[in-house]
C-alpha cells in the first residue's frame, strides 16, 4: 500500500491580539532548510505513484489538446510605424519566435527574438518587457529566466543583430502585457523600474545607450510600501506615464516624451478611496475616476493644466454601467464597459461624448480582449472575441464604416463544430438573496438526470471579471460528458464596482457562499450530484474553492486549487511577502483585531478540522513571488494530519517555475493534462 509523505511537525506558538495559535508546520518557508526540498520532493515522488494509473489518460489528454493547437501557428500581424509585428511558433518548439515585416507582409521576415534560443536548456523562459525603439532599430527586452517575474534588461541593435554589452537586473517586466520599457523621442535611452527587496517596482530609471547601467538616473521613488509602481505610455506616444497603485488609492506620473525634460510631475496628489486612470488625445487628458461615482465618471481637462478645478465632466455616473477602461485615437475614442455582467465598447467622438454608439456582438454569451492597437491615426479597433463555444476571433471593427471583419480564428487542426455544444447563462440564489450569474456549456443532449460530471470555476478577487471565453482544452471534458460552469462571483466587478466591494475586506465571506451557492444550484437542478461535482480555482481562485472546501467539505467529489493563497493570517502579517503591503484593503490587515478576526474565520489554513474531505489536488511553483509555496505545501500537511477519511491529497510542485507554472506550451498543456486526468478519475468516471 502506498503511504504518503509525514511532514514532520516543528511547533510554533504565534500570538496575536491575545489569541495563541499553534502553527506545527512554520518551518516550511526556511527554503534554505533541507528537510523543506526534502519533503516537497517526496509529495511529489507520491503523486506520481498515485497519479502512476493515470498516466494512459493524462497521454491521452496531453495528445488530445496538442492536437487542437497549430503548432506552426502566427499571431494575427500588428500594424506599428513602418512595421507589421507577430509571433509564430514552429512545430514542436515550445515557444515562439518575434518576427516582424518591413512595408508589407509580402516582404522578409526578420526575427527579432526566438525564445527557444533564448531558454536553451532552461525549463523557464519568459519574456518581460519587449519595446522597440522609435526609429524601429532598436529593441529593449527582458527575461525572467525563473518565474520569480524578477526580469533582466537586454538591448538589441536590429541593424547589427548584436546584443549591446549593458544588461540591466531586478527589473520589473510585465510578463502578461509585456510592459516595463518606455523608450524616450530620440531613442537614444528608456525608462524602465526596479523592485525592492519584497519584489515591489518601486523606482524608475532612465537608461542612455552605451552607458553602464550604474550610471543610470533615478527619476521617481515610491517610499510608501502600500503601493506599487507601473509604467506605461499614452497612446498618442506624446507622454511617458507611471501610475501608482494601492488597491483603492491611484496616483498618476507624468512626462512630455518630446526630450524637453524628464522630471515627472504628479498629475493629480492621491487621496486615499479615489482611483483614477488617464489617457491622452488630441489637446486633453481623459480621466477615469470614482470620486463620488462608484462605478466611474469620465472627466476631462487641458493638456496645460491637470488641476482637478479644470476638470470637466464628459460622461456622468451611471448605476447600472461600470466604466473599465478607455483608449484615444486621434479620430474616435473607446471606452470599455460592464452592463449587466456583460463587457462591452462605447465608441464615440474624440470628445468622448458626441456620436456615442455601444458595439454589437453576436452572442449572447461572450467576452472579448482589447488589443495593444499601437497605431494612434487610424479607424480600426483590433479586439480579441470569443465564448465559451467560439474559438478566439482577433477581430478589426472598422469604427467608421461599423463594419466587423476576423482577421484570424483560432484553428483546431483536430477539429471542432461549436454547433455541438450549448452555452447558457443561469443564475444562483445566495444566501441574502442576491441572484449569482453564473455560465454554463456542456455538450447538446446532455441530460438534467444528476448523473453529469461537473466542473466548477470561479476567482471572485481583486475585481476581476473572470468572462465566458473560449479554452480548447475544456473540450476534453465536454466530449466526456462534462458540463463548465463559471460562478460569477462577488469579489470580481461582472455586475459592476459594488460585485467587487460586496466581496472583499469584511464582505469577503459573499465570494465563498457565493460560489457554495453556485454548487447548490448544478445540483439542485440535477446537472450533477455531490460526489460528481469537482471545482478549480488559481491563485486567489484557489484561496476560493480552499475556503469552500473548509467551510463546506460535504458538497464536493473534487476540488483543484492551484497556487492557492491559503495561509491569509500568516502572509497578511508578514510585510516582507511580496504583495502583502499592497493588499491590507483588499483583505484587511490583521494587526486591526477585526479583521484578524474576520480573516481567522475563513483562512483556509487556519480552518481544517477532524471531518471527511473531498479528494484534493493542489499546485505550487517553488519560485512563485505571489502565493509562496510554503502555503500550499503547508495546507496539504494539516490536511493530512486532521482528515478523518481515506480519500487522496496530493500536492504537485514545479520546482523550476512561479506563479503562472510552465512557461513552455507543451510542457503547460501536460500540467492540464494531469489536473483533468485527476478530475476525471476521481469523479468516478471510467
Amino acid at each position: 500500500m502506498i503511504t504518503f509523505p509525514i511532514a514532520p511537525k516543528q511547533p510554533k506558538e504565534i500570538t496575536q491580539h491575545g489569541q495563541t495559535r499553534l502553527d506545527n508546520y512554520f518551518w516550511m518557508r526556511y527554503r534554505e532548510d533541507a528537510e523543506v526540498l526534502k519533503y516537497l520532493r517526496a509529495e511529489q515522488d507520491y503523486l506520481e505513484e498515485i497519479m502512476q494509473h493515470t498516466k494512459p489518460l493524462q497521454e491521452q489528454l496531453f495528445q488530445e489538446m496538442k492536437g487542437r493547437i497549430k503548432e506552426d501557428d502566427s499571431s494575427a500581424p500588428e500594424k506599428d510605424s513602418e512595421y507589421f509585428y507577430y509571433t509564430r511558433y514552429e512545430v514542436g518548439k515550445q515557444y515562439p519566435l518575434y518576427c516582424r515585416k518591413k512595408g508589407s507582409l509580402d516582404a522578409p521576415e526578420e526575427i527579432l527574438i526566438d525564445q527557444n534560443a533564448l531558454a536553451g536548456e532552461n525549463n523557464f523562459c519568459r519574456i518581460g518587457s519587449f519595446s522597440i525603439s522609435p526609429d524601429a532599430n532598436k529593441l529593449a527586452y527582458s527575461v525572467d529566466a525563473d518565474g520569480t517575474e524578477v526580469c533582466t534588461i537586454y538591448i538589441k541593435d536590429l541593424t547589427t543583430r548584436a546584443l549591446l554589452p549593458e544588461r540591466i537586473s531586478n527589473t520589473y517586466g510585465n510578463v502578461y502585457s509585456h510592459q516595463g520599457v518606455e523608450w524616450t523621442c530620440d531613442g537614444t535611452s528608456f525608462f524602465y523600474v526596479t523592485r525592492d527587496a519584497a519584489l515591489r517596482p518601486y523606482r524608475i530609471y532612465r537608461h542612455v545607450l552605451g552607458t553602464e547601467p550604474t550610471q543610470d538616473t533615478l527619476l521617481y521613488e515610491e517610499k510608501d510600501e502600500t503601493y506599487f509602481l507601473w509604467l506605461t505610455q499614452s497612446r498618442s506616444k506624446a507622454y511617458i506615464l507611471a501610475y501608482l497603485h494601492s488597491t483603492i488609492t491611484d496616483e498618476w506620473i507624468y512626462v512630455p516624451n518630446d526630450g524637453t525634460t524628464y522630471e515627472f510631475k504628479v498629475f493629480q496628489p492621491r487621496t486615499k478611496g479615489i482611483e483614477y486612470q488617464v489617457e491622452h488625445a488630441g489637446n486633453h487628458f481623459f480621466v477615469m475616476t470614482n470620486e463620488n461615482a462608484q462605478n466611474f465618471k469620465l472627466m476631462r481637462t487641458p493638456l496645460q493644466t491637470t488641476a482637478k478645478e479644470n476638470w470637466e465632466e464628459v460622461l456622468p455616473h451611471r448605476a447600472d454601467t461600470l466604466l473599465e477602461g478607455m483608449d484615444g485615437f486621434e479620430d474616435f475614442f473607446v471606452l470599455y464597459e460592464r452592463n449587466g455582467g456583460f463587457p462591452q465598447i462605447r465608441v464615440s467622438g474624440t470628445d468622448g461624448l458626441s456620436n456615442a454608439w455601444n458595439m454589437p456582438f453576436p452572442e449572447p454569451v461572450y467576452s472579448f480582449l482589447p488589443e495593444r492597437n499601437p497605431e494612434y491615426q487610424t479607424d480600426i479597433l483590433r479586439f480579441t472575441y470569443t465564448s465559451l463555444i467560439t474559438p478566439k476571433s482577433v477581430i478589426d471593427y472598422n469604427v467608421t464604416e461599423k463594419t466587423w471583419t476576423v482577421v484570424k480564428q483560432q484553428e483546431i487542426p483536430s477539429g471542432y463544430d461549436a454547433s455541438q455544444y450549448l452555452s447558457e447563462r443561469a443564475y444562483a440564489t445566495a444566501p441574502d438573496g442576491t441572484q449569482i450569474p453564473m455560465s454554463l456549456v456542456y455538450k447538446k443532449g446532455l441530460g438534467k438526470n444528476g448523473n453529469n460530471p461537473t466542473l466548477l470555476y470561479g476567482y471572485g478577487s481583486y475585481g476581476y471579471s473572470i468572462d465566458a471565453g473560449f479554452d480548447s482544452n475544456l473540450i476534453s471534458l465536454l466530449d466526456r460528458g462534462f458540463v463548465f460552469a463559471i460562478g460569477h462571483i462577488r469579489g470580481g466587478s461582472e455586475m459592476g464596482r459594488a460585485w467587487y466591494e460586496n466581496g472583499k475586506m469584511l464582505n469577503k465571506r459573499n465570494t465563498f457562499t457565493d460560489f457554495i451557492a453556485c454548487a447548490e444550484y448544478l445540483i439542485a437542478e440535477k446537472f450533477t450530484r455531490k460526489e460528481k461535482l469537482a471545482i478549480m480555482g488559481r491563485s486567489a481562485g484557489g484561496l476560493l474553492v480552499a475556503a469552500c472546501l473548509t467551510m463546506r467539505p460535504d458538497l464536493f467529489g473534487v476540488v483543484v486549487a492551484q497556487v492557492p493563497f491559503v495561509d491569509v493570517v500568516n502572509t497578511m502579517s508578514d510585510a516582507s511577502i511580496p504583495l502583502t503591503t499592497l493588499e491590507y484593503e483588499q483583505w484587511g490587515n490583521p494587526d486591526n483585531q477585526e479583521y484578524f478576526d474576520y480573516i481567522m474565520s475563513y483562512s483556509p489554513y487556519d480552518n481544517v478540522r477532524n471531518t471527511e474531505y473531498p479528494h484534493i489536488l493542489i499546485t505550487t511553483g517553488l519560485n512563485d513571488p505571489r502565493v509562496a509555496y510554503w502555503e500550499p505545501a503547508k495546507f496539504v500537511a494539516k490536511l493530512r494530519e486532521l482528515k478523518t477519511d481515506d480519500k487522496i491529497v496530493l500536492l504537485r510542485t514545479n520546482f523550476e517555475a512561479g506563479h503562472a507554472g510552465a512557461s513552455g506550451r507543451y510542457d503547460f498543456l501536460k500540467e492540464v493534462a494531469l489536473d483533468y486526468a485527476f478530475v476525471i478519475d476521481k469523479v468516478g468516471m471510467p
